[in-house]
């Protein structure tokens, strides 16, 4: 009996250890010259699951570009005004499917006066119409001529799926003084580890340099970074990896991270990612604090912001690289307002 229950108690012991790891096989591509150990290994159950997720929707049939503008015809058009009338309606019918399919026109219109602007959700949609523009035409060092949509981030729902709110600073258990940066609070931006739970926040919405690297053992003047701000990094890469299904090696070069001789093109396209999410939060996502309802903004009171996540959702590339701007060139061009004159003064006063 005693012997039965050694068996048992060895085969859950098994079975405990190997809860997190993934059953062969599994896939790997060789990104580097032999012996580096540049590879990407991928599970393909994994990444057969992610394909349904990253599919692209078909395209509405083309509208003619003939006859009267949107905004001779309809009121208050500030961004897709110079669209034939026919355009606008198929731009509007996509967006609709893309960001609110269940909800409708009523998710961002008044339905007795679509021109009236009291519904925050409009005054917030025009906004993000303006950012995919200027994502569209300013960022192509990272988004190419892929580019993005609606749909990129919404995937049929109000509010993306990966979004993030700064996290606030919490103290220690127990009453013990200090505070523990964030720490052991397994958080999905992180990859559920220990290291610090909100590497966004300084890095995608804050200027903080993220190479931490130092040549010294400790910090001083000259290398100032020290072992805080390396894990508050490594946790950012455990965001890079996650949002795009990749490990360390799809940027850097597995000789030394830090450096770039050697580097994976894909290094440079993330260092202009890095720059855009920033660009997107501060000059539209973060503005928009005072236009959201309370139950729409985070623990802090910040509105929400887009991170890596938010566009790629598991894909290398998002919707793996398929374009969906060929179909919708109206969102690729830059009609956007100046910095600092955005319709949130105006939709403050209505609200």
């Amino acid at each position: 009996m005693k012997q039965r229950a050694r068996v048992w108690a060895l085969a859950l012991t098994c079975v405990a250890l190997l809860a997190g790891c993934e059953r062969p096989p599994m896939e790997t591509v060789q990104r580097g010259y032999r012996g580096t150990g540049m590879e990407q290994v991928a599970n393909p159950r994994l990444v057969a699951a992610q394909i349904p997720l990253n599919t692209a929707p078909d395209a509405l049939p083309e509208a003619s570009a003939e006859g009267p503008k949107a905004a001779q015809i309809y009121q208050n058009v500030k961004v897709l005004g110079g669209l034939s009338a026919g355009q606008f309606v198929r731009t509007m019918t996509a967006i609709t499917s893309w960001v609110a399919p269940e909800q409708g026109c009523v998710y961002c219109h008044n339905p007795a006066n679509f021109a009236d602007d009291s519904l925050y959700t409009k005054v917030v949609a025009r906004r993000m119409l303006q950012m995919t523009q200027h994502l569209n035409s300013d960022w192509k060092p990272h988004v190419g001529s892929t580019g993005v949509t609606c749909y990129t981030c919404h995937r049929g729902n109000p509010v993306p799926a990966q979004v993030w709110f700064t996290e606030p600073e919490k103290g220690r258990p127990n009453g013990m003084l200090g505070a523990r940066f964030g720490q052991n609070e397994p958080a999905r931006k992180v990859g559920y580890s220990s290291l610090p739970l909100d590497p966004l926040t300084p890095y995608l919405l804050g200027n903080e340099e993220i190479r931490v690297a130092s040549k010294a053992a400790l910090p001083d003047r000259m290398n100032p970074n020290g072992v805080k701000e390396a894990e508050r990094t490594y946790g950012l890469m455990m965001h890079f990896s996650q949002s795009l299904g990749v490990n360390c090696t799809y940027c850097h070069n597995s000789r030394a991270t830090g450096e770039w001789e050697n580097n994976p093109p894909t290094r440079l396209t993330a260092w202009h990612g890095i720059r855009m999410v920033r660009d997107l939060n501060q000059r539209y996502l973060e503005p928009l604090t005072p236009v959201y309802p309370a139950e729409r903004l985070g623990e802090l009171g910040d509105a929400p912001k887009a991170s890596c996540a938010t566009c790629h959702q598991g894909a290398y590339k998002p919707l793996y690289g398929v374009s969906m701007l060929d179909a919708h060139p109206e969102l690729a061009s830059n009609t956007s307002v100046p910095a600092g004159k955005s319709d949130t003064a105006g939709a403050q006063a209505k609200r």
